[in-house]
């Protein structure tokens, strides 16, 4: 039976290296799978940074628009946080859901 085996699957260096790289696939702490996972996850976490340094940008735009303009700061004043003059009244209009 034990010459059945092709002589190349009978080599102690083919089991070995066979071994390891079965160890290394599946059983490791770095295996294959945990490399895939990690490297998805680093992925989606750069496209996460580039949507959040591109929000960013914007936030440093219109914040250099709202101070450079005093009309703009008031309509901004007025709408977001429902500021208002002295001898005003503000109404909120708010739309029924279907």
């Amino acid at each position: 039976m034990y010459r059945r085996i092709p002589r190349i699957f009978r080599n102690f260096y083919f089991i070995t290296s066979f071994l390891f790289l079965v160890w290394m696939l599946f059983f490791d702490s770095n295996d294959f799978i945990t490399q895939y996972q990690m490297s998805k996850t680093l992925s989606n976490l750069e496209e996460e940074k580039e949507h959040y340094l591109e929000k960013m940008d914007e936030v440093q735009q219109d914040r250099k628009e709202l101070m450079s303009n005093a009309e703009l700061l008031e309509k901004f004043a007025r709408e977001k946080y429902l500021m208002k003059r002295p001898n005003e009244d503000v109404f909120i209009i708010v739309e029924k859901e279907d």
